[in-house]
C-alpha cells in the first residue's frame, strides 16, 4: 500500500530534509528540525504524489488517503491531548502548502482551521480569553471564505475597517471580544450573501476543503506564474501540511515572526528579521501590520524588539538559529510563534537573498569552513549576478525625497508610477519603464512586479511578500513607506502636500529605501571583492573558455573587464551602418557593373581595417573570431526617394535606373535569400575586402604591441561543403597576397558558423574546409522550428501558458531538437578532424541552462554579450560541476 502521509513532531518523525521530493521543502524541514530536537508542533504532511494523483485522476484522492489521514491526525490528538471538533478541549490545525522549491505566497494557507460556534467557547474557557478565541475565530472564517470559498478577502477587510472606525480605534489588536463576536457574525452573513450556502460548522469538512484548496491552488494563475518565471514544472506537484495550532495572538507575551540567519540584503553575519507581538504569521508576511525589529541594534525611535520585549525567546531562538544554519549549512529564513513565552518552529528553508548577499554568504561560509569551495560556486545562481551589473544612484545627482521606507531590495529604479499589476505589464510590454505603486502587494501581483522595474508599498516590513518576490526576481523594492497615501480611485501618489498621478515619474533607491520624485542620475556599478573571489574559483573550475559578442571597442573593453577571454563573435555589418559607411554599402549592392562596385568596396576597406585593430588592441592577443557579412541586402537598401538619389549621383546613374535595380533586389524572404556566404561568393569582391582588413590589422598589431595576433574567420550560413571550400579559398588568395607584401609571417584560422539544420547534418564533409565551428544557435533555433523570432512573439506566450512548450527556445536551447543538432554537428565534426576547436555565438551563449548542455556535448567556448560573461564564467563552473558528477555516479544495475 502508498504511503500518502508522514507524521512529524509526534515522537515519531517518519521524514527527513534529504526527502523534499516527496514532502515538499515545508514538510521535510519540519520533519528535519524535530528530528534534531528543535521544538515543533506535532503534525503530518499529504506527500507531492496526492497531488499529481489529485490532477490526473479528476481531483479524486486516493483510496486509503483518508484512513491514513485519520491516523496521523488521532497521533496529534495523542501527543497533545486535545481531539478534534471537541467543544471542551478543541484541536486547531493549519493547513499550508509546500512545494519542493520555495514559492512564497503564491499558493494558499489557512489557520485556525476546527473553529466553530461550539469550539470558540472552549477555545476562550480553555484559554481564559475570549478576546482571543474570538479574534482567531474572525481569521479563520476571513481566510477559509477567502481561500476555499472564494469570497472577496477585501469584503472582510471593509467590515473590520468599519468596526475599527465605530470602536474609534486604529489597530485590531484594540478592539474586544464583543466586537470581534460582531465581526464574525458579519463575516458569516458575508459568506451566505457571497456563495448561498451557511459557512461550515464541521471541523472534518473544513479540513478537506482546506486541503483541496491548497492542492487547488498548485495551479492557480499566480502560482503558474511564479513557476512559469522560475522554471519549475507543474508536475512536480505540492504537498500539504497540517500541523497543529500555536498561537501568537493570545496576549502581550506571545508573538510571531519571520527572520533570517544574515542578512538577505547583504549576506552580513547578522540575526536579521522582524515580528510581531500579539499577532499570527500572516500579519507579517501579508504586511498587514508594520512589524518590529528583531534586535535591540536595529530598533529605531519608538521600536520595540523582540531582544527586549520577550528576553527569553529570543535568547531560544539565537540559539536556534546557530543549530540550523549549522545544520543546513546554509542561510535559513525562520518562521516561529511565541506563545506564553516559549517558543514554536514553524518553518526552515534555504532564505532567498539577493546576488550581492548570495555572494558574500557563500563566500563567508567557506571561508569559515561550512562548506567547500565548489559548494560556494554551486551556490550562487548564475543570473542572479545580473543584479550586480546595473546601475545605482549618482550621489552627485540632484534629486527631490519624497518618503522613506524599508530598503527591501537593493538596486535603483526610476520609471512611471502605474497602481496595478495589470497596467504595469501592458505597458512594460510597450517598452515603458515602469515602476508598480500598491499599498500592499499580493500573490496576483507576481506578474506585475516581474514586468515593473521596481515596486513600492505603503506597508509591510522587510520580510512582506512584497520584499521576499521582489529580492528573489532582482527587482528594487522600496516596501512600508508609511508617509506616503495610495488613491486607486484617483490614481494618485500624494506626499504631504505633494501629489503625483499615474504616469508621473520617481526613482526608487533600493538600498537606502528612500523614494525621489522625477528621474535621478545613476552611476554604473563596482564590483566587490567577493565578485573577484568568487570568479577565481569559478575559473579555475570551469572547462569552457568563455567570449563575448562585440564589435565596437566600448562592448569588446566592457568584455575583457567582465573577464572574457576573447570575442567569439563580431558581426561585421554592425559595422557598416555608421553613417560614414552606409552611402558606400548602398554603392556596393546597387552598383550596375563590378568597376563601381569594387571602387565602393575599396572606399570601406580602411574604415574595416581601424575597425580591426581597435579589436585586436584591446584583445591584446585574445582570440577574435570575425564573422564575414552575413544580413540580408535589405537591410542595406536605400529607404526613401532622398536615399536613392543620393547613391544613384554617387554612382552617376538615373534614379529611374536604381529605383529598376532595387525592385530586382527585392526578396520574398530575406532572411533565407541573398546573405552570409551566398552574398560573398556573388561578390567576391566583398568578402575579399574584409578578409584583407583582417590579415592587414592583424599584421599592424602583432608588429605595435610585440604581441601575436590570431584572428579566426567566420564564413557564415554555410550549407554546403562547396560553399565554404570556395570561400575558403578566396580568403586564402587575399591572405596569401598580404602576407607576402608584408613580409612577414601571420597565424589565422578559417571556420565557419553551424546555423542551418544541413549544415549539422553534414558536419564531417563541412569540418574538412574547416579549422573551427561556431554554433549560431539564433538561426539554427529558426531553421529548425520554422519560425522568426522576431514574429514568435505573438504567440509564443500561449505556448508557455498551454504547456506546448516547455520553454522559450530563443532564451534557452531547446535540447531535444536543436540540441540534438548541435549534438551532431560536434561528434561529426570530432569525427573528421578530432582537434576541431567548436563553439557557441548565438543568445543561448548565455544562458546557464544552455550552457549546462553545451558542456555535457564538449564544447570549448560559448561566446555572449558582455554583460553575461560574469553569468556564463560561473554557469560553466557549475556545468562542469555537474558534468564532474554525473561521471562519478555509477551506472544502474541494468546497464552495466
Amino acid at each position: 500500500m502508498t504511503k500518502w502521509v508522514y507524521g512529524f513532531g509526534s515522537g515519531t518523525n517518519e521524514g527527513s530534509a534529504g526527502m523534499r521530493d516527496l514532502l515538499g521543502g515545508k514538510g521535510a524541514n519540519l520533519a528535519e528540525m524535530a528530528a534534531i530536537g528543535l521544538p515543533v508542533p506535532p503534525g503530518f504532511t499529504i506527500t507531492t504524489e496526492v497531488c499529481t494523483s489529485f490532477y490526473e485522476n479528476g481531483r479524486a484522492y486516493p483510496a486509503e488517503l483518508k484512513a491514513q489521514l485519520d491516523a496521523a491526525l488521532h497521533g496529534i490528538e495523542e501527543t497533545l491531548g486535545l481531539r478534534f471538533g471537541d467543544p471542551a478541549a478543541p484541536l486547531l490545525v493549519s493547513v499550508r502548502s509546500g512545494a519542493r522549491v520555495s514559492m512564497p505566497g503564491m499558493m494558499d494557507t489557512v489557520l485556525n482551521l476546527g473553529l466553530n460556534d461550539s469550539t470558540v467557547e472552549g477555545l476562550a474557557a480553555s484559554s481564559g480569553d475570549p478576546r482571543f478565541a474570538w479574534d482567531s475565530y474572525r481569521r479563520f472564517i476571513q481566510m477559509y471564505g477567502s481561500v476555499v470559498l472564494g469570497v472577496s478577502h477585501h469584503r472582510f477587510e471593509d467590515l473590520i475597517e468599519e468596526t475599527k472606525r465605530a470602536a474609534g480605534v486604529q489597530d485590531d489588536t484594540r478592539l474586544s471580544a464583543e466586537d470581534w463576536q460582531d465581526v464574525v457574525a458579519g463575516y458569516k452573513e458575508i459568506v451566505l450573501r457571497e456563495t448561498g450556502d451557511d459557512f461550515p460548522m464541521d471541523p472534518h469538512a473544513q479540513l478537506w476543503g482546506a486541503i483541496g484548496a491548497v492542492f487547488g491552488s498548485w495551479m492557480n494563475p499566480r502560482a503558474n506564474t511564479y513557476r512559469r518565471l522560475h522554471d519549475i514544472p507543474a508536475s512536480w506537484g505540492t504537498a500539504v501540511n497540517v500541523q497543529a495550532m500555536v498561537f501568537g495572538n493570545m496576549g502581550e507575551d506571545c508573538a510571531t515572526g519571520v527572520c533570517f540567519t544574515r542578512d538577505p540584503s547583504t549576506g552580513e553575519n547578522v540575526f536579521y528579521g522582524e515580528y510581531l507581538i500579539n499577532a499570527q504569521g500572516e500579519d507579517v508576511v501579508a504586511g498587514i501590520r508594520t512589524p518590529q525589529p528583531m534586535s535591540e541594534a536595529r530598533a529605531r525611535g519608538d521600536e520595540v524588539s523582540m531582544e527586549k520585549a520577550l528576553p527569553d525567546a529570543y535568547r531560544e531562538l539565537l540559539a536556534v538559529r546557530d543549530i540550523l544554519e549549522r545544520h543546513y549549512r546554509d542561510m535559513q529564513d525562520i518562521e516561529f510563534t511565541v506563545q506564553a513565552n516559549r517558543l514554536y518552529m514553524l518553518q526552515t528553508r534555504t532564505g532567498k537573498r539577493t546576488a550581492a548577499a548570495a555572494l558574500r554568504i557563500a563566500i563567508s561560509m567557506a571561508e569559515e569552513g561550512l562548506i567547500t569551495h565548489e559548494e560556494a560556486i554551486r551556490r550562487v545562481p548564475p543570473s542572479s549576478l545580473d543584479q550586480l551589473l546595473h546601475p545605482t544612484l549618482d550621489p552627485e545627482a540632484p534629486r527631490t525625497l519624497l518618503s522613506r521606507g524599508l530598503p527591501a531590495s537593493p538596486g535603483a529604479a526610476a520609471g512611471a508610477i502605474v497602481f496595478t499589476a495589470e497596467d504595469v505589464e501592458i505597458r512594460a510590454a510597450r517598452g515603458e519603464d515602469v515602476i508598480l505603486v500598491r499599498i500592499e502587494t499580493s500573490p496576483e501581483d507576481v506578474h506585475g512586479m516581474h514586468a515593473a522595474r521596481g515596486v513600492l508599498t505603503t506597508r509591510g516590513g522587510m520580510t512582506s511578500h512584497a520584499a521576499v518576490v521582489a529580492r528573489g526576481m532582482g527587482r528594487v523594492c522600496v516596501a512600508g513607506a508609511g508617509g506616503i497615501h495610495v488613491d486607486y480611485r484617483a490614481r494618485t501618489l500624494s506626499v504631504g502636500g505633494t501629489v503625483l498621478h499615474e504616469g508621473e515619474w520617481i526613482t526608487l533607491d533600493g538600498a537606502t529605501g528612500e523614494v525621489f520624485a522625477g528621474r535621478v542620475g545613476t552611476i554604473e556599478p563596482t564590483l566587490s571583492g567577493d565578485f573577484s573571489t568568487l570568479m577565481g574559483w569559478a575559473d579555475r573550475t570551469r572547462r569552457m573558455k568563455i567570449r563575448a559578442n562585440a564589435e565596437t571597442p566600448e562592448d569588446a573593453e566592457t568584455a575583457r573587464h567582465f573577464g572574457a577571454e576573447g570575442i567569439g563573435l563580431c558581426r561585421t555589418e554592425h559595422m557598416f551602418f555608421a553613417p560614414d559607411r552606409i552611402g558606400f554599402v548602398r554603392q556596393m549592392i546597387m552598383a550596375g557593373d563590378d568597376t563601381a562596385r569594387t571602387r565602393a568596396i575599396d572606399a570601406l576597406l580602411p574604415f574595416q581595417r581601424e575597425d580591426f585593430k581597435a579589436l585586436f588592441r584591446i584583445m591584446a592577443g585574445l582570440p577574435v573570431t570575425i564573422r564575414l557579412l552575413d544580413p540580408p541586402l535589405h537591410e542595406f537598401l536605400p529607404h526613401g526617394d532622398a536615399e536613392l538619389a543620393e547613391v544613384a549621383a554617387a554612382l552617376g546613374e538615373s534614379v529611374e535606373a536604381l529605383a529598376a535595380r532595387k525592385a530586382a533586389l527585392s526578396e520574398s524572404n530575406p532572411m533565407l535569400g541573398h546573405r552570409g556566404c551566398r552574398l560573398g561568393l556573388t561578390y567576391p569582391q566583398l568578402y575579399a575586402m574584409q578578409a584583407r582588413a583582417i590579415i592587414e590589422a592583424a599584421i599592424a598589431v602583432s608588429g605595435e604591441s610585440g604581441q601575436q595576433v590570431v584572428p579566426e574567420i567566420m564564413i557564415p550560413l554555410v550549407g554546403m561543403e562547396t560553399e565554404l571550400r570556395r570561400a575558403r579559398a578566396n580568403v586564402e588568395a587575399v591572405a596569401a597576397e598580404v602576407v607576402a607584401a608584408a613580409g612577414v609571417a601571420l597565424e589565422y584560422s578559417i571556420g565557419t558558423m553551424i546555423e542551418l539544420p544541413r549544415a549539422a547534418l553534414t558536419a564531417d564533409r563541412i569540418a574538412q574546409d574547416a579549422d573551427f565551428f561556431s554554433f549560431g544557435t539564433n538561426d539554427l533555433t529558426q531553421t529548425t522550428f520554422g519560425l522568426s523570432r522576431d514574429d514568435a512573439g505573438t504567440f509564443m506566450p500561449f505556448y508557455l501558458e498551454h504547456d506546448l512548450i516547455p520553454r522559450d527556445p530563443f532564451i534557452s536551447i531547446d535540447q531535444e531538437g536543436v540540441g540534438q543538432l548541435v549534438a551532431m554537428g560536434v561528434e561529426k565534426g570530432r569525427r573528421t578532424k578530432p582537434g576541431l576547436k567548436l563553439g557557441v555565438c548565438g543568445e543561448h551563449g548565455g544562458d546557464p541552462a544552455s550552457i549546462g548542455f553545451f558542456e555535457s556535448v564538449g564544447l570549448d567556448y560559448v561566446s555572449c554579450s558582455p554583460f553575461r560573461v560574469p553569468i556564463a564564467r560561473l554557469a560553466a563552473a557549475q556545468a562542469a560541476l555537474a558534468r564532474r558528477d554525473e561521471q562519478k555516479r555509477p551506472l544502474p544495475a541494468d546497464s552495466r
